[in-house]
């Protein structure tokens, strides 16, 4: 999976999840989605979009784009939905690999400093400490 954000990455020269979705032509709307919705990822008539609830912070947004950029690249023809953990909904295997691609993506060509914690390192780099159990050193 490493190798497939690298590649993209650079590729299109740019880890910026919007403006990769925007050089692979996938069309990002933010949406008004119920609360214990945070996106999707659709593929219909060879056309692709994401939509990102509006009601998000920029930094979940910018995750849930990360995410749902996971799906495009990892799960083609397969549209799934990034539910809210207090939802009734299990992730399996598609959504854990999203986040993995996610977490990839969002710290790509970035290190954590010396001594410094993983929940700090994700904050530097505006990203939920919820993801951390996503990061393999």
């Amino acid at each position: 999976m490493e190798q497939i954000v690298c590649k993209l990455v650079r590729k299109h020269g740019t880890a910026d999840p919007f403006k990769l979705a925007a050089h692979l032509k996938v069309n990002v709307q933010f949406l008004d989605l119920p609360d214990n919705c945070r996106g999707y990822y659709l593929r219909t008539l060879r056309r692709r979009f994401i939509a990102i609830n509006r009601n998000l912070s920029d930094v979940w947004q910018r995750v849930v784009c990360a995410h749902e950029l996971g799906h495009d690249q990892l799960h083609r023809g397969i549209s799934r939905f990034f539910l809210d953990e207090r939802s009734f909904f299990v992730a399996g295997r598609y959504e854990t690999e999203a986040n993995e691609f996610a977490v990839l993506l969002l710290l790509h060509n970035e290190q954590p400093d010396e001594g410094e914690s993983i929940d700090t390192y994700f904050m530097r780099n505006h990203i939920p400490t919820e993801l951390t159990r996503y990061y393999y050193q």
